[in-house]
């Protein structure tokens, strides 16, 4: 057996972490470390634990899911895993913003809750397509489009662009090298330079930066 992930659960309602904690528990590789009700706790655990994947409710008081989102990714103390009850919630996109690496709805199956957790472990980032395209079409066509001026991207070769925009469609590396006819060895290599030339934290953040930038359009498919 791999190593055990170590979570913080966060979320305001006690029985919404109880019933997180059921589910996590039945799970070998995966120890729940720690709890907290709000933002303020989820920071503080954070820093004294270390857990590996904090699962953040994005609406809390004292301090959103947003803000700790944040001061946790910042400081590089755990990978964040944002938990929302809405798919459209600009709660979430700002989260994606502040350096979480994706996020679930509440009512996300058990199974597909523990895979995302161990993918977000092991330094993947969860985006879910469908769900981010929505929120992304939502929230920057209400925005008028284009939030980022574009000419961040020209530090991108022609095919790192090609790259970035098949990562905003949702394919995968294996997907990528297929559709450009190149190995997936060599799609990973592409991928990190996009992300070290636009100093984005993973995929989740491209997602996001493509859209602002207009590179994809709301609406498109």
């Amino acid at each position: 057996m791999g190593r055990v992930i170590r979570v913080v659960l966060v979320d305001d309602q006690e029985l919404m972490r109880a019933g997180f904690r059921m589910v996590l528990g039945a799970q070998e590789d995966v120890e729940v470390v720690g709890e907290a009700g709000n933002g303020a706790e989820a920071v503080e655990l954070a820093a004294s634990l270390r857990p590996d994947v904090v699962l953040m409710d994005v609406r809390m008081p004292v301090l959103d899911g947003v803000e700790a989102t944040l001061r946790i990714t910042e400081r590089g103390l755990a990978k964040v895993l944002v938990m929302t009850t809405f798919d459209l919630d600009e709660y979430a996109l700002s989260a994606l913003r502040n350096g979480a690496s994706g996020f679930l709805l509440k009512d996300t199956p058990s199974a597909h809750l523990v895979d995302a957790l161990r993918s977000v472990a092991s330094g993947d980032a969860v985006v879910s397509p469908s769900v981010t395209r929505r929120l992304l079409d939502r929230f920057l066509g209400a925005a008028g489009g284009q939030l980022r001026d574009a000419a961040v991207l020209d530090v991108l070769t022609d095919r790192e662009r090609e790259v970035l925009l098949l990562i905003a469609q949702g394919l995968s590396n294996t997907e990528i090298a297929r559709k450009l006819f190149l190995s997936e060895a060599t799609v990973k290599t592409h991928v990190g330079r996009v992300l070290a030339k636009l100093d984005l934290r993973d995929r989740v953040q491209a997602v996001v930066l493509a859209y602002e930038t207009g590179l994809v359009r709301p609406g498109e498919h």
